[in-house]
């Protein structure tokens, strides 16, 4: 057995080996991962994942070094848009390198810019492609611009010079229209884009029946900023939203995802300013083209009624003469018709009338002679009832103080009893009554029992 190496030993007999077979660069395609700055160089790490783009299949640690940095990181950004960070895909030209303590890592020395734009625009491609097959792609588009835009939902950073520039501009239109404009914060760049775009139009949601439009805006700044909005969340959420969706996030040249499924792209914050007055303009040179076709409407009918009144009013004498004699004839008419009903009606009134008259005084005839015999049997009773005769037949009218005398208990004794018969009247005294044992002296009195008094 031969003596054993040491660790440093073994890592310089591998180093004199890749040295020997690796001595030129390799291009190589990978994904960037952890990527950060230190100093003046970048770290990172290159990665290669599985078919299914969820594990790492090859990892290799990787540097640019800051004589090549400060080349490349301008180069690749102004090619891209975009700076080198993590999940992108590039296309680099590495050196394998060993280090007896650093172990094995890729220097890279050139990047390809033309390949992470392509993976961008495929990346793209795959998310339009998605929102296609959703069948969510067009549906902003198809949404119609309501004929009012004054209801403006801004998502935007609050304080952002974009986001004043376009409230200017809308405020100092040239025509005087108004707008209600309410901003809802959102972060315009980095890694919160997304999440933070999402919370905003959910707000804007919740009060949806307040809004006309959403206008999505970020001022300037470097376009690298744009690619939180190549997002298939956020696309999703804009393509779908109910209401009519403006973007004006970068510059003209730049164009996101969000940009596709928006109902209106325009390239700057004060571009969607001016779409908004604009279409508010056309709005209203349309209603005054409806105001001036309803005036001249007016007036032609106005023009056409007024000849034809002029025309009627010309045929007025013509007709009211007409109609004059006409009616004179009609009136003539009645009059004959009037006369021959009256002549007719009273001709059968006056024969009514003897009929009614001679059987009213067959009826007044048999009533009065029905009367005058009933007059008669009540004379006849009268006469049978009469005090004068009742005399004759042998009654009397006794009165006390020239009241009849009906209840014998209402005598009293001294009382003076004026008695009237058939020829003539008398006067009596009334004496007491004798008492009970004189029954047979009373029998002999002078006492009449059919009027129960004393004579005197």
């Amino acid at each position: 057995m031969s003596s054993p190496l040491t660790l440093y030993e073994l890592n310089q007999l591998v180093r004199c080996v890749l040295d020997q077979h690796f001595n030129h660069t390799y291009w190589i395609t990978a994904e960037v991962s952890d990527l950060r700055q230190g100093g003046r160089h970048c770290y990172f790490e290159f990665v290669e994942k599985d078919e299914a783009g969820t594990e790492p299949v090859a990892r290799a640690r990787a540097q640019i070094w800051a004589n090549r940095w400060s080349q490349l990181k301008p180069k690749f950004e102004a090619a891209t848009g975009q700076p080198l960070s993590n999940g992108m895909q590039v296309l680099a030209e590495v050196e394998v390198t060993f280090h007896e303590k650093f172990g094995y890592s890729l220097n890279v020395v050139n990047l390809n810019p033309t390949y992470t734009l392509g993976d961008i625009a495929r990346r793209r491609k795959e998310i339009i492609a998605k929102l296609k097959e959703e069948g969510v792609f067009d549906l902003n588009k198809s949404l119609q611009l309501p004929a009012l835009l004054n209801r403006v939902a801004v998502i935007s950073a609050s304080g952002a010079a974009g986001y004043q520039d376009f409230c200017n501009q809308l405020t100092n239109n040239q025509y005087g229209l108004a707008f209600k404009v309410e901003l809802f914060e959102a972060v315009m760049q980095g890694t919160n884009v997304e999440s933070s775009v999402i919370r905003a139009l959910d707000n804007v949601h919740a009060a949806i029946s307040q809004w006309d439009v959403v206008v999505i805006i970020r001022g300037g700044g470097s376009t690298s900023d744009l690619r939180g909005f190549d997002s298939l969340l956020l696309a999703e959420n804009v393509a779908q939203f109910p209401i009519p969706v403006i973007t004006g996030i970068g510059h003209e040249r730049d164009n996101t995802v969000i940009d596709e499924v928006s109902h209106t792209r325009v390239k700057t914050p004060t571009a969607a300013a001016e779409f908004l007055i604009a279409h508010q303009y056309q709005q209203l040179t349309q209603l005054n083209g409806y105001e001036d076709i309803v005036v001249l409407t007016c007036q032609q009918l106005l023009s056409e009624s007024k000849r034809r009144l002029d025309s009627i009013a010309d045929k007025i004498p013509t007709l009211f003469t007409l109609r004059k004699e006409r009616e004179i004839h009609l009136v003539a008419r009645l009059q004959t018709l009037l006369e021959t009903s009256i002549r007719s009606h009273s001709i059968e009134q006056r024969a009514t009338l003897q009929l009614i008259g001679e059987s009213l005084r067959h009826v007044l005839t048999n009533w009065f002679n029905d009367q005058k015999n009933r007059h008669t049997l009540i004379q006849a009773h009268i006469n049978s009832s009469s005090p004068e005769r009742l005399l004759k037949l042998g009654y009397s009218i006794s009165r006390i103080n020239g009241k009849a005398v009906t209840d014998v208990t209402r005598i009293k004794a001294g009382d003076q009893v004026m008695t009237t018969v058939a020829n003539g009247t008398f006067v009596s005294t009334v004496n007491p009554a004798p008492p009970p044992s004189y029954d047979e002296e009373l029998k002999k009195s002078p006492f009449n029992p059919d009027s129960n008094t004393w004579m005197a």
